[in-house]
């Protein structure tokens, strides 16, 4: 299949801390979609100059700017992209195609917008640019809304617990240093209790692609994810290292006379309204 040494390809590249800033993790949500409006408004916007008269010079501008800004845009989205499941990948190929297609198209068009171009052919080629480019969007906002790349997985679980303690299992069922998975309700969490005695308790999918966290390795205070490498902390659920961007929900937690341990997930407000 191609995606698979296309993907292959991409992880090796020799990028280091700057996969996780192309990811987005700085920001706390996806760099892509936030680069590409560079490229994409300035190719809308030459295309509204090539319907002014007298506008030729400042739509190629545009074009150039909008060629020059769509590569680090290329790039934060083929980094998200090989950190995907199968699904997303193949459509996010024939995303990558369409805006290639959009990228040629344009570069051709700037070259016909200079002294010796030709301008109708120009205006044209700018034009199936723009169409290419639309259609490389609307898969952008599939892969977004219907196929759920790039969402927080984790952020949802404020919505399907209700408000309040619940108890999660008595203390000596926590081996410490063994992570444990529990279920409340449909909502699953983590529960690591340290060599100390302190209890961790995390929502157990991870926010970048519903991982299950309960199964990865924990070293140094940190919850490394089985399925992408997504690091978290125990801690306060911090992300330490991508493909993920938003942070873990973190519970409160406390133990009770007899023994039972309790946890209440801040800001959790189920409601049918």
């Amino acid at each position: 299949m191609v995606s698979k040494p296309v993907r292959q390809a991409v992880r090796g590249l020799p990028l280091g801390r700057a996969r996780d800033v192309l990811h987005g993790l700085p920001i706390g949500h996806p760099l892509h979609p936030a680069l590409v409006q560079a490229p994409l408004g300035a190719w809308l916007s030459a295309a509204v100059l090539d319907c002014v008269p007298g506008s030729r010079r400042g739509a190629r501008v545009l074009i150039g700017m909008g060629l020059l800004t769509a590569a680090p845009a290329a790039l934060a989205g083929w980094v998200d992209w090989a950190e995907q499941h199968p699904q997303q990948r193949r459509t996010g190929l024939v995303h990558a195609a369409s805006v290639s297609t959009a990228v040629a198209l344009y570069a051709r068009s700037w070259a016909h917008r200079g002294p010796h171009g030709r301008p109708l052919r120009a205006r044209a080629l700018g034009f199936a640019g723009l169409g290419a480019v639309g259609f490389g969007a609307l898969l952008g906002g599939h892969l977004a809304y219907r196929q759920a790349a790039g969402s927080d997985k984790a952020g949802v679980l404020a919505f399907e617990l209700d408000d309040g303690w619940h108890a999660v299992g008595r203390t000596e069922s926590f081996p410490a240093g063994v992570a444990v998975r529990r279920e409340l309700g449909e909502a699953a969490v983590l529960v690591f209790r340290d060599e100390d005695g302190r209890i961790h308790v995390l929502a157990d999918r991870c926010s970048h692609l519903a991982g299950p966290l309960s199964e990865g390795r924990i070293t140094d205070g940190c919850v490394e994810c089985p399925w992408h490498g997504s690091v978290f902390r125990l801690s306060d659920g911090a992300n330490v290292r991508g493909p993920a961007t938003a942070p873990q929900p973190v519970f409160d937690t406390r133990v009770t006379d007899d023994g039972m341990v309790q946890v209440r997930l801040p800001g959790a407000a189920r409601s049918g309204d």
